[in-house]
């Protein structure tokens, strides 16, 4: 199955580090060779880099590693295809635009039996995989729900698509991320973790590769990072495992909804 890799931080953070160790399992210590992407928020704007080649292999993945973009809110992603050709299109995150903001989306799992359930005509697939069809489908029975425009209170938003991830759920496997730019929302089925680093700061290690960081070289007292993945990626951290059914919702940086089944 394919990894996710997820940012919230309270002032631009650059991703490099985390990043590095995610690269390494696209083809090296993991088979998530079928293409990469990865999306940077800055403001209301986003940039996104996809590449349909291994991650470990990719120049594109070079640069990500080698220029430090800052950004307070990232959303990567790894693929090992099980639905849909290799592709360019078929790589994740995906990026739609909903109430003048730009959501993204990443998905690990594999979906059965869903095609009749994923009706939808505002929000179409580019590519054809089951992971697309199923963000072009919450989006839809958001707009359905709260209508063209943005609800004052947009954890009532996180809330309803949490639910409709629960019936996503019983298709299959569905770990996502997801996020509308200024909050970050994680989804578990399976498998799914944060870190959440402050200060006081210190060292780790990554998983997979020997790459060293000390944090309090890099970062002010003031600073707040939330990383999320698929399993923990460095060595000498405490990272949270989320169960079946859990989600959080962070919000620069802080976890601002905490449910667990």
């Amino acid at each position: 199955m394919c990894e996710l890799l997820a940012m919230s931080a309270n002032v631009p953070t650059d991703i490099v580090f985390s990043f590095t160790g995610l690269a390494q399992r696209g083809g090296v210590t993991g088979p998530h060779v079928d293409g990469w992407g990865i999306t940077f928020y800055e403001g209301k704007g986003s940039r996104t880099f996809k590449d349909a080649h291994p991650s470990s292999e990719s120049h594109i993945a070079e640069l990500i590693q080698s220029y430090p973009i800052k950004s307070e809110v990232v959303v990567s992603h790894i693929r090992q295809a099980n639905r849909g050709s290799v592709s360019v299109e078929n790589t994740h995150p995906f990026t739609r635009e909903l109430w003048g903001r730009y959501w993204t989306y990443a998905h690990n799992g594999q979906l059965s039996d869903y095609q009749q359930k994923f009706s939808v005509s505002r929000f179409q697939p580019v590519g054809d995989t089951d992971s697309e069809l199923a963000f072009c489908w919450l989006l839809e029975k958001v707009v359905e729900k709260f209508g063209e425009q943005e609800p004052a209170d947009i954890t009532l938003v996180y809330q309803f698509i949490a639910k409709l991830a629960d019936e996503i759920r019983a298709l299959g496997v569905f770990n996502m991320i997801l996020t509308d730019g200024a909050h970050l929302m994680s989804y578990c089925s399976n498998n799914l973790c944060y870190i959440t680093r402050k200060a006081p700061f210190g060292k780790a290690k990554l998983i997979d590769t020997d790459v060293v960081i000390d944090f309090n070289k890099e970062t002010t007292p003031d600073d707040i990072v939330t990383v999320i993945a698929t399993r923990p990626l460095t060595k000498d951290e405490e990272w949270h495992i989320l169960g079946a059914g859990d989600w959080k919702l962070f919000r620069k940086g802080v976890l601002i909804l905490d449910e667990k089944t």
